[in-house]
Protein backbone atom coordinates (compact mmCIF):
# COMPACT_ATOMS: atom_id res chain seq x y z
CA UNK A 1 0.00 0.00 0.00
CA UNK A 2 1.10 3.55 -0.68
CA UNK A 3 0.64 6.65 1.43
CA UNK A 4 0.27 10.13 -0.01
CA UNK A 5 2.06 12.75 2.07
CA UNK A 6 0.38 15.55 0.12
CA UNK A 7 -3.06 14.87 1.64
CA UNK A 8 -4.12 16.74 4.75
CA UNK A 9 -3.02 15.39 8.09
CA UNK A 10 -6.47 14.06 9.03
CA UNK A 11 -6.84 12.06 5.83
CA UNK A 12 -3.28 10.82 6.25
CA UNK A 13 -4.13 9.61 9.76
CA UNK A 14 -7.09 7.65 8.41
CA UNK A 15 -4.84 6.08 5.76
CA UNK A 16 -2.31 5.03 8.38
CA UNK A 17 -5.03 3.58 10.62
CA UNK A 18 -6.31 1.48 7.73
CA UNK A 19 -2.89 -0.14 7.23
CA UNK A 20 -3.04 -2.76 9.97
CA UNK A 21 0.22 -2.89 11.93
CA UNK A 22 -0.20 -4.98 15.06
CA UNK A 23 3.09 -5.47 16.91
CA UNK A 24 5.28 -7.90 14.99
CA UNK A 25 3.38 -7.38 11.73
CA UNK A 26 4.46 -3.85 10.81
CA UNK A 27 6.26 -4.66 7.54
CA UNK A 28 3.53 -3.34 5.23
CA UNK A 29 3.39 0.00 7.02
CA UNK A 30 7.18 0.22 7.31
CA UNK A 31 7.46 -0.43 3.57
CA UNK A 32 4.92 2.31 2.81
CA UNK A 33 6.67 4.82 5.08
CA UNK A 34 10.08 4.02 3.58
CA UNK A 35 8.78 4.37 0.01
CA UNK A 36 7.08 7.69 0.76
CA UNK A 37 10.17 9.14 2.43
CA UNK A 38 12.60 7.98 -0.26
CA UNK A 39 10.44 9.69 -2.89
CA UNK A 40 11.03 13.08 -1.25
CA UNK A 41 14.68 13.26 -2.21
CA UNK A 42 15.91 15.61 0.54
CA UNK A 43 16.15 13.01 3.31
CA UNK A 44 18.71 10.32 4.04
CA UNK A 45 16.57 7.24 4.67
CA UNK A 46 17.83 4.28 6.70
CA UNK A 47 16.14 1.05 7.74
CA UNK A 48 16.69 -1.65 10.34
CA UNK A 49 14.09 -4.40 10.35
CA UNK A 50 10.72 -2.65 10.48
CA UNK A 51 12.14 0.59 11.84
CA UNK A 52 12.69 3.48 9.44
CA UNK A 53 14.88 6.53 10.11
CA UNK A 54 14.99 9.66 7.93
CA UNK A 55 17.49 12.50 8.43
CA UNK A 56 18.13 15.96 7.04
CA UNK A 57 21.79 16.84 6.51
CA UNK A 58 21.73 20.64 6.43
CA UNK A 59 24.57 21.43 8.85
CA UNK A 60 22.30 23.22 11.32
CA UNK A 61 23.55 24.08 14.80
CA UNK A 62 21.02 21.76 16.46
CA UNK A 63 19.52 18.38 15.63
CA UNK A 64 16.08 17.43 16.90
CA UNK A 65 14.76 13.87 16.90
CA UNK A 66 11.03 13.28 16.38
CA UNK A 67 10.00 9.70 17.08
CA UNK A 68 6.95 7.48 17.17
CA UNK A 69 6.08 3.80 17.11
CA UNK A 70 4.26 2.37 14.11
CA UNK A 71 2.68 -0.65 15.82
CA UNK A 72 -0.67 -0.99 17.56
CA UNK A 73 -2.28 -3.35 20.02
CA UNK A 74 -4.38 -6.16 18.46
CA UNK A 75 -7.38 -5.08 16.41
CA UNK A 76 -10.69 -5.35 18.28
CA UNK A 77 -13.21 -5.07 15.48
CA UNK A 78 -12.22 -1.42 15.07
CA UNK A 79 -10.89 -1.46 11.49
CA UNK A 80 -11.31 0.03 8.96
CA UNK A 81 -11.39 3.58 10.27
CA UNK A 82 -14.59 5.61 10.28
CA UNK A 83 -15.29 9.32 10.61
CA UNK A 84 -18.06 10.71 12.80
CA UNK A 85 -18.05 14.48 12.65
CA UNK A 86 -14.65 15.64 13.90
CA UNK A 87 -13.74 12.25 15.38
CA UNK A 88 -11.75 9.59 13.54
CA UNK A 89 -12.28 6.12 14.99
CA UNK A 90 -10.03 3.11 14.53
CA UNK A 91 -7.33 0.92 16.04
CA UNK A 92 -4.30 3.09 16.80
CA UNK A 93 -6.02 6.38 15.97
CA UNK A 94 -4.89 7.92 19.27
CA UNK A 95 -1.95 5.65 20.02
CA UNK A 96 -0.37 6.72 17.88
CA UNK A 97 -1.11 6.96 14.16
CA UNK A 98 -2.28 10.54 14.53
CA UNK A 99 1.19 11.34 15.89
CA UNK A 100 2.77 9.41 13.02
CA UNK A 101 0.74 11.46 10.53
CA UNK A 102 2.11 14.69 12.03
CA UNK A 103 5.65 13.25 11.85
CA UNK A 104 5.21 12.36 8.20
CA UNK A 105 3.87 15.81 7.31
CA UNK A 106 6.92 17.37 8.99
CA UNK A 107 9.12 15.22 6.75
CA UNK A 108 8.04 17.49 3.87
CA UNK A 109 10.06 20.38 5.31
CA UNK A 110 13.07 21.04 3.10
CA UNK A 111 14.51 24.02 5.01
CA UNK A 112 13.73 23.53 8.72
CA UNK A 113 15.50 25.76 11.23
CA UNK A 114 17.10 22.69 12.82
CA UNK A 115 18.40 19.45 11.40
CA UNK A 116 15.75 16.79 11.90
CA UNK A 117 15.82 13.06 12.49
CA UNK A 118 12.53 11.18 12.14
CA UNK A 119 12.31 7.76 13.77
CA UNK A 120 9.46 5.36 12.96
CA UNK A 121 9.97 2.24 15.06
CA UNK A 122 8.31 -1.12 15.60
CA UNK A 123 7.20 -3.28 18.55
CA UNK A 124 6.60 -0.65 21.22
CA UNK A 125 3.39 -2.25 22.49
CA UNK A 126 5.05 -5.55 23.48
CA UNK A 127 7.91 -6.69 25.72
CA UNK A 128 10.88 -4.33 25.93
CA UNK A 129 13.43 -6.63 24.31
CA UNK A 130 11.50 -6.47 21.01
CA UNK A 131 11.28 -2.67 21.03
CA UNK A 132 12.59 -1.20 17.78
CA UNK A 133 13.91 1.96 19.41
CA UNK A 134 15.87 -0.12 21.91
CA UNK A 135 17.30 -2.08 18.97
CA UNK A 136 18.35 1.15 17.28
CA UNK A 137 20.08 2.42 20.44
CA UNK A 138 22.13 -0.79 20.45
CA UNK A 139 22.85 -1.20 16.73
CA UNK A 140 22.80 2.33 15.34
CA UNK A 141 22.97 4.98 18.08
CA UNK A 142 24.54 7.38 15.58
CA UNK A 143 21.33 7.26 13.50
CA UNK A 144 19.16 8.64 16.31
CA UNK A 145 21.32 10.94 18.42
CA UNK A 146 20.68 14.66 18.62
CA UNK A 147 20.29 17.58 21.01
CA UNK A 148 16.63 17.10 21.93
CA UNK A 149 13.88 14.55 21.24
CA UNK A 150 10.11 14.60 20.99
CA UNK A 151 8.29 11.28 21.30
CA UNK A 152 4.83 11.72 19.85
CA UNK A 153 3.02 9.48 22.28
CA UNK A 154 -0.58 10.59 22.93
CA UNK A 155 -0.71 13.45 25.43
CA UNK A 156 -3.83 15.26 24.14
CA UNK A 157 -1.54 17.89 22.68
CA UNK A 158 0.12 18.80 25.97
CA UNK A 159 3.83 18.56 26.77
CA UNK A 160 4.77 15.84 29.23
CA UNK A 161 8.40 16.11 30.20
CA UNK A 162 10.69 13.16 30.84
CA UNK A 163 9.24 10.10 32.52
CA UNK A 164 9.31 8.15 35.76
CA UNK A 165 11.57 5.19 36.28
CA UNK A 166 10.08 1.89 37.36
CA UNK A 167 11.34 -1.17 39.16
CA UNK A 168 9.83 -4.32 40.60
CA UNK A 169 11.23 -6.30 43.47
CA UNK A 170 10.31 -9.48 45.27
CA UNK A 171 10.57 -9.29 49.04
CA UNK A 172 11.04 -12.74 50.50
CA UNK A 173 9.71 -13.63 53.96
CA UNK A 174 10.96 -16.97 55.34
CA UNK A 175 9.02 -19.27 57.65
CA UNK A 176 8.99 -22.88 58.80
CA UNK A 177 6.51 -25.54 57.74
CA UNK A 178 4.30 -27.33 60.19
CA UNK A 179 0.92 -29.06 60.25
CA UNK A 180 -1.77 -26.41 60.70
CA UNK A 181 -3.17 -28.45 63.60
CA UNK A 182 0.15 -27.85 65.39
CA UNK A 183 0.92 -24.38 64.04
CA UNK A 184 3.06 -23.46 67.07
CA UNK A 185 5.68 -25.88 65.79
CA UNK A 186 6.26 -23.77 62.67
CA UNK A 187 6.61 -20.12 61.64
CA UNK A 188 3.88 -18.69 59.41
CA UNK A 189 5.61 -16.76 56.62
CA UNK A 190 2.39 -15.01 55.55
CA UNK A 191 1.83 -13.67 59.06
CA UNK A 192 5.47 -12.58 59.16
CA UNK A 193 4.90 -10.39 56.09
CA UNK A 194 2.95 -7.88 58.19
CA UNK A 195 5.95 -5.50 58.66
CA UNK A 196 6.27 -5.21 54.87
CA UNK A 197 2.64 -4.17 54.51
CA UNK A 198 3.00 -1.73 57.39
CA UNK A 199 6.00 -0.08 55.71
CA UNK A 200 4.01 0.24 52.49
CA UNK A 201 0.95 1.67 54.25
CA UNK A 202 3.02 4.25 56.13
CA UNK A 203 5.28 5.20 53.23
CA UNK A 204 5.10 8.83 52.14
CA UNK A 205 6.20 9.11 48.50
CA UNK A 206 8.39 11.96 47.38
CA UNK A 207 7.13 14.73 45.11
CA UNK A 208 10.40 16.17 43.81
CA UNK A 209 10.64 18.96 41.26
CA UNK A 210 12.93 17.93 38.40
CA UNK A 211 13.81 20.50 35.72
CA UNK A 212 10.84 22.57 36.79
CA UNK A 213 8.26 19.77 36.72
CA UNK A 214 6.81 18.07 39.78
CA UNK A 215 6.89 14.30 39.78
CA UNK A 216 4.96 12.09 42.20
CA UNK A 217 6.46 8.78 43.22
CA UNK A 218 4.64 5.63 44.28
CA UNK A 219 5.55 2.48 46.20
CA UNK A 220 2.94 -0.26 46.10
CA UNK A 221 2.47 -3.96 46.59
CA UNK A 222 1.25 -5.40 43.29
CA UNK A 223 1.26 -9.07 44.21
CA UNK A 224 1.62 -11.51 47.06
CA UNK A 225 2.03 -15.25 47.06
CA UNK A 226 2.46 -17.90 49.71
CA UNK A 227 1.00 -21.09 50.99
CA UNK A 228 1.49 -24.77 50.26
CA UNK A 229 -1.77 -26.48 51.12
CA UNK A 230 -4.86 -25.91 53.23
CA UNK A 231 -3.37 -27.81 56.16
CA UNK A 232 0.25 -26.59 56.02
CA UNK A 233 1.81 -23.56 57.71
CA UNK A 234 3.58 -21.73 54.83
CA UNK A 235 7.35 -21.58 54.93
CA UNK A 236 7.67 -18.69 52.47
CA UNK A 237 5.76 -15.59 51.46
CA UNK A 238 6.80 -13.31 48.60
CA UNK A 239 5.50 -9.75 48.25
CA UNK A 240 6.00 -8.10 44.85
CA UNK A 241 6.47 -4.33 45.08
CA UNK A 242 6.54 -1.76 42.28
CA UNK A 243 8.40 1.50 42.79
CA UNK A 244 7.73 4.40 40.40
CA UNK A 245 10.52 6.88 41.00
CA UNK A 246 11.34 10.38 39.81
CA UNK A 247 14.14 10.80 37.26
CA UNK A 248 16.43 12.53 39.73
CA UNK A 249 17.27 9.02 40.92
CA UNK A 250 19.15 6.42 38.93
CA UNK A 251 17.88 2.87 38.79
CA UNK A 252 20.68 1.85 41.15
CA UNK A 253 19.77 4.59 43.62
CA UNK A 254 16.10 3.62 43.48
CA UNK A 255 16.90 -0.02 44.16
CA UNK A 256 19.16 1.02 47.02
CA UNK A 257 16.30 3.05 48.51
CA UNK A 258 13.94 0.07 48.37
CA UNK A 259 16.51 -2.27 49.91
CA UNK A 260 17.06 0.19 52.74
CA UNK A 261 13.31 0.45 53.39
CA UNK A 262 12.96 -3.29 53.71
CA UNK A 263 16.20 -3.95 55.55
CA UNK A 264 16.22 -7.36 57.22
CA UNK A 265 14.37 -9.00 54.32
CA UNK A 266 15.78 -10.51 51.15
CA UNK A 267 14.96 -8.07 48.31
CA UNK A 268 15.35 -9.35 44.75
CA UNK A 269 15.26 -6.99 41.75
CA UNK A 270 13.17 -8.62 39.00
CA UNK A 271 12.68 -5.76 36.53
CA UNK A 272 13.78 -2.16 36.19
CA UNK A 273 13.95 0.76 33.78
CA UNK A 274 15.50 4.17 34.46
CA UNK A 275 13.50 7.37 34.11
CA UNK A 276 14.31 10.40 31.97
CA UNK A 277 14.84 14.00 32.98
CA UNK A 278 12.73 16.54 31.06
CA UNK A 279 15.70 18.78 30.32
CA UNK A 280 13.43 21.77 29.79
CA UNK A 281 16.32 24.16 30.43
CA UNK A 282 17.94 23.07 27.15
CA UNK A 283 17.54 25.81 24.48
CA UNK A 284 15.85 23.43 22.01
CA UNK A 285 13.44 22.26 24.69
CA UNK A 286 12.66 25.84 25.75
CA UNK A 287 11.95 26.79 22.14
CA UNK A 288 9.64 23.79 21.80
CA UNK A 289 7.70 24.77 24.92
CA UNK A 290 7.35 28.34 23.66
CA UNK A 291 6.07 27.19 20.26
CA UNK A 292 3.67 24.57 21.56
CA UNK A 293 2.22 26.69 24.37
CA UNK A 294 0.49 25.40 27.47
CA UNK A 295 2.07 24.40 30.75
CA UNK A 296 4.36 21.35 30.66
CA UNK A 297 3.66 18.61 33.16
CA UNK A 298 5.64 15.63 34.36
CA UNK A 299 5.09 12.27 32.69
CA UNK A 300 3.76 10.02 35.44
CA UNK A 301 4.63 6.75 33.80
CA UNK A 302 7.42 5.26 31.69
CA UNK A 303 7.82 5.92 27.97
CA UNK A 304 10.51 5.61 25.34
CA UNK A 305 11.83 9.08 26.16
CA UNK A 306 14.01 7.09 28.55
CA UNK A 307 15.80 5.54 25.54
CA UNK A 308 16.91 9.01 24.47
CA UNK A 309 17.88 9.94 28.02
CA UNK A 310 20.23 6.95 28.01
CA UNK A 311 21.89 8.52 24.96
CA UNK A 312 22.32 11.78 26.87
CA UNK A 313 19.42 13.64 25.25
CA UNK A 314 16.61 15.54 27.00
CA UNK A 315 13.22 14.41 25.72
CA UNK A 316 9.52 15.11 26.08
CA UNK A 317 6.26 13.40 25.10
CA UNK A 318 3.79 15.34 22.96
CA UNK A 319 1.18 14.00 20.55
CA UNK A 320 -2.40 14.78 19.47
CA UNK A 321 -4.09 11.63 20.77
CA UNK A 322 -5.89 11.30 24.10
CA UNK A 323 -3.96 8.78 26.25
CA UNK A 324 -7.16 7.78 28.06
CA UNK A 325 -8.51 6.36 24.77
CA UNK A 326 -5.40 4.32 23.91
CA UNK A 327 -6.01 0.58 23.48
CA UNK A 328 -9.79 0.90 23.84
CA UNK A 329 -12.31 -0.58 21.40
CA UNK A 330 -13.71 2.89 20.79
CA UNK A 331 -10.30 4.52 20.29
CA UNK A 332 -10.58 7.80 18.39
CA UNK A 333 -8.89 11.12 17.81
CA UNK A 334 -10.08 14.63 17.06
CA UNK A 335 -9.14 15.88 13.58
CA UNK A 336 -8.89 19.39 15.00
CA UNK A 337 -6.34 18.18 17.57
CA UNK A 338 -4.21 16.59 14.86
CA UNK A 339 -4.27 19.72 12.71
CA UNK A 340 -3.46 21.92 15.70
CA UNK A 341 -0.49 19.73 16.65
CA UNK A 342 0.80 19.90 13.08
CA UNK A 343 0.41 23.69 13.03
CA UNK A 344 2.32 24.19 16.27
CA UNK A 345 5.10 21.77 15.33
CA UNK A 346 5.53 23.54 11.99
CA UNK A 347 5.75 26.88 13.75
CA UNK A 348 8.49 25.53 16.01
CA UNK A 349 10.52 24.18 13.09
CA UNK A 350 10.13 27.12 10.72
CA UNK A 351 10.06 30.26 12.88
Amino acid sequence: MRIDLAQDVGALTARLVDIESVSGAEEELADAIEEALRSLGHLRVLRDGNSVVARTELGRAERVVIAGHIDTVPVAGNLPSRLEGDLLYGCGAADMKSGLAVQLKLCLLTEPNRDLTFVFYDCEEVEAERNGLLRLTRRHPDWITGDFAVVMEPTDGEIEGGCQGSLRVEIVVPGARAHSARSWEGVNAIHAAEPILRILNEYEPRRPVVDGLQFREGLNAVGIRGGVAGNVIPDECVVTVNYRFAPDRTLEEAFGHVKELFGGFEVRLTDGAPGARPGLDHPAAAAFVAAMGGTPRAKLGWTDVARFSMLGMPAVNCGPGDPNLAHTVGEHVSLAKIADCERRMLAWLTS
